[in-house]
């Protein structure tokens, strides 16, 4: 069997758009995912709130610097034959990084990390695909767009995500999904998505990942 990891933030945790409990286990990404393999792979959902890509953010309890974490869970979760890099909307927080060509270059550095990480240490290096955020998309609720820098910047710079992820994928060699293509964030916050949505990332993402790792 094989075993991805999945690494992100609160699409990843399962956060609801409404402030409401954590999604329903099987309405979270990574288990869709897992179900659509057939008992073929396990993946290790590693979703935390608010976790950027390589940057910090003070304001936070805990340690939202995924760069500072991603050794400690590859190490933990070793050997991978896949991880799954979906960071990024964090990034846009003008107190974090501030734009998408921020976020991407941070990404880019957790594939360096990861490559590094197994060479390091002997074992084979797992196949990495690199997933850009969805659009963020209207909405009135005021903390979000007070933490993020206001909607026009908000909107504007996620919808360069796939074209700058899209570029360090391929100079990098890694596999690469725009989760744009099949979910639409919730108007509720602007940022984070529904259930059906989330389960939509999983889905989406089944083909491309039997493909990857010949399933």
């Amino acid at each position: 069997m094989k075993t991805i990891l999945a690494y992100g933030d609160s699409l990843t945790y399962g956060a609801d758009p409404g402030g409401g409990p954590r999604h329903a286990f099987e309405d979270r990404w990574p288990t869709v995912l897992e179900q659509g393999l057939g008992g073929k792979a396990r993946v290790i959902a590693e979703g935390l709130g608010g976790r950027a890509t390589a940057y910090d953010d003070w304001t936070a309890a805990a340690d939202r610097n995924g760069a500072r974490i991603l050794p400690t869970l590859l190490a933990s979760h070793a050997p991978l034959d896949l991880v799954i890099i979906f960071l990024g909307t964090n990034d846009l927080k003008p107190f974090v990084a501030g734009s998408a060509a921020y976020a991407a270059r941070g990404a880019r550095r957790l594939i360096e990390m990861t490559r590094a990480h197994f060479a390091g240490v002997g074992e084979a290096v797992p196949q990495i695909l690199l997933v850009s955020p969805p659009h963020v998309v209207e909405t009135s609720n005021e903390n979000m767009l007070s933490n993020f820098g206001g909607l026009d910047h908000l909107i504007r710079e996620s919808q360069d995500f796939a074209r700058h992820y899209r570029r360090h994928a391929e100079e990098t060699g890694v596999a690469f999904f725009d989760a744009a293509t099949v979910a639409k964030a919730d108007a509720r916050d602007g940022v984070h998505l529904d259930p059906a949505n989330t389960r939509a990332i999983g889905e989406g993402l089944v083909p491309l990942v039997s493909k990857i790792l010949g399933l």
